[in-house]
């Protein structure tokens, strides 16, 4: 609740004391952990590392940088900060640099007080209106963050130059008494960086010559890339120097993690939340992608792989189903596997590639991760095809663990089967269910499964029988098309040399 204390006077009476922001947080930070209170509970997987060592930083009073690739919420760290103030402190009503009624900063606040006295009128500051932040880039200017001399000012009140009330304020100033956060600090120009040396050392600033020293009270937040990925800048070692704690950030070191921020951070419509269905597998399988990504030969592991990819990639999944159903009038539905063509413009967009990344193509790369994410997955729920072909010594060749042969003979036979991305709920399950063996298989490995999900796992099969090279999988204009996977081989032998779009293999692997 906001206080009602309006004037100096009063707040002299009510015994309020004033403490740096610093202090604050620090005495904050001590009653939640006394009182086992998350104020962090936003932030996943960041439990046993960042968040310790950030508290240890509070504890500490110290400046604080978060080093890490991006999309590792190192932006959604500094502003959960701001939970670590206050909820409301006194201002001097009018003031440009939110001054302390009881220690006064500008030359304002000072008159103002020696003026009125104790009938100088206050304000309550709120703690969301004392965080600051801003993006470094390349034209920020010292003026930008520290101030400079207002002509304007001084013209408009007949004041000269010498007089410290023609100031305008930067960013800093006007962040006293609050947090203060840089975005991608190497960004900023070195002689830029230099300007901050006094402000966190000393806690003053100086402005054209001015002979002024103002104790501000700030928490320094910076947020930065690895020096060695920033080919934009680098911070400068005294800078580094004079920051107190750094904190390195990383991605999520388990795939239920990533489960959990994917499905906190996704913006999801109500209709689609209510009408689309998204089973485990599926959910399993986009977090995958990300994973295979960080660990990619094409893929620069310097530049990183965002939490966004899988989450943008979790939206797109649900409109490409939520789409498919608005067109065929289906009141539900749920995802499948084919709904991860959806996903590419996702992971086209989230990742930047090495040399051979980047003579292989985007998509190319995209599909191949795709392909990754559904063999890592493949073995979790079925046997592995490959060992099935290796007989051991004195093994009947009948007795061999062959329960795809139904499957891929019939591919094998000449007959194929598509995945169109606009088929109905009924033209989905009527496609599955044409393809001999398939449901038997599903059905003996998996017999407890729902109809829904043994359509799905049926899907699955067939995408990883394509990705251990039983069958052969090709993308069509509006879906994928399953066949044998010799023919497939002919075919494109046959079409060597020709400038044809549609033979290019869905089925994109490193061998």
């Amino acid at each position: 609740m906001k206080p009602t204390i309006k004037t100096l006077g009063a707040l002299k009476a009510s015994g309020y004391q004033s403490r740096s922001v610093k202090e604050e947080m620090r005495h904050n930070l001590v009653e939640a952990l006394r009182n086992k209170k998350d104020l962090f509970d936003k932030i996943k997987g960041y439990e046993e590392t960042v968040i310790p060592q950030m508290q240890t930083a509070v504890l500490s009073r110290h400046n604080i940088i978060f080093l890490g690739l991006r999309g590792q919420a190192k932006t959604r760290m500094a502003r959960l900060m701001t939970n670590l103030l206050d909820e409301y402190i006194p201002v001097v009503a009018g003031s440009e640099l939110n001054d302390d009624p009881l220690q006064p900063l500008s030359r304002y606040a000072v008159d103002l007080i020696q003026e009125k006295g104790d009938d100088t009128p206050i304000t309550w500051l709120h703690r969301d209106d004392r965080y600051t932040e801003k993006l470094a880039t390349p034209d920020v200017s010292v003026s930008d963050l520290i101030g400079d001399l207002d002509p304007i000012k001084a013209a408009t009140m007949k004041l000269t130059y010498a007089d410290e009330r023609v100031i305008h304020f930067g960013l800093i100033p006007r962040s006293h008494r609050g947090i203060f956060v840089i975005n991608e600090l190497p960004d900023l120009q070195p002689r830029i960086q230099v300007a901050l040396f006094n402000i966190l050392q000393e806690g003053d600033i100086q402005i054209r010559g001015f002979k002024l020293r103002l104790p501000l009270d700030i928490q320094f937040i910076f947020t930065a890339n690895p020096e060695d990925y920033t080919n934009r800048g680098s911070i400068i070692t005294p800078l580094k120097d004079r920051i107190d704690s750094q904190i390195l950030t990383h991605y999520p070191k388990a795939i239920d993690i990533s489960r959990q921020i994917t499905e906190q951070e996704a913006k999801l419509s109500a209709f689609q939340k209510e009408n689309i269905k998204a089973p485990e597998l599926i959910k399993q399988l986009v977090e995958q992608i990300s994973f295979e990504a960080r660990k990619s030969e094409y893929v620069d592991q310097k530049s990183g792989v965002s939490a966004r990819l899988t989450i943008s990639a979790f939206e797109n999944m649900y409109s490409t189903a939520e789409r498919r159903m608005l067109l065929n009038g289906d009141t539900k539905t749920v995802l499948r596997v084919a709904d991860v063509l959806g996903v590419i413009p996702s992971v086209t967009g989230k990742i930047e590639l090495v040399y051979e990344g980047e003579l292989e193509g985007i998509s190319s790369v995209a599909i191949h991760l795709i392909g990754k994410a559904i063999r890592q997955e493949f073995e979790t729920l079925f046997p592995n095809p490959e060992k099935g072909k290796k007989l051991k010594k004195g093994q009947d060749k009948e007795k061999k663990n062959n329960i795809y042969k139904e499957t891929v003979d019939w591919f094998n036979n000449g007959n194929h089967v598509d995945l169109l991305q606009t088929m109905s709920n009924a033209e989905y399950e009527k496609a599955l269910i044409s393809v001999p063996g398939l449901e038997a298989t599903v059905s003996n490995l998996h017999p407890s499964l729902s109809k829904e999900d043994k359509l799905l796992y049926m899907e699955f099969l067939l995408h990883g029988l394509a990705e251990y090279s039983q069958i052969s999988k090709h993308k069509l204009d509006s879906g994928i098309q399953f066949k044998d996977l010799l023919g497939s081989l002919l075919n494109n032998i046959g079409a060597a040399g020709e400038d044809d779009e549609e033979q290019d293999d869905f089925n994109y692997r490193n061998n």
